[in-house]
């Protein structure tokens, strides 16, 4: 299982993530289902490290779906929502891109 780390989201007009992203990386952006089925089958980790440990990233069941979320949400700069936005057409609905 290979580790990720997320420098930056995409998100939707609601703020929900749709991508995770890390500029100059082959495998970003990499669309939300994509990291969920990744996650889910140990393929590959994705994690945040902005201050000073690894938050890793994890796929939480909501009353809406699925969604990813960092386990350090209560710590400033380790919540994926508080990561820069990464502006590209590939991460809308629909979109796909799979490695």
């Amino acid at each position: 299982m290979t580790e990720r780390r997320v420098r930056q989201t995409a998100k939707d007009t609601q703020g929900d993530i749709t991508a995770l992203c890390h500029v100059g990386e082959a495998w970003s952006p990499r669309l939300k289902a994509d990291a969920i089925d990744d996650i889910e089958g140990d393929i590959h980790r994705y994690y945040v490290e902005e201050i000073a440990e690894r938050a890793y990233v994890h796929v939480v069941n909501g009353p809406t779906g699925k969604y990813l979320r960092t386990t350090g949400d209560s710590l400033s700069g380790f919540n994926l929502g508080d990561l820069p936005h990464y502006l590209s057409r590939v991460a809308e609905p629909g979109a796909s891109k799979r490695e």
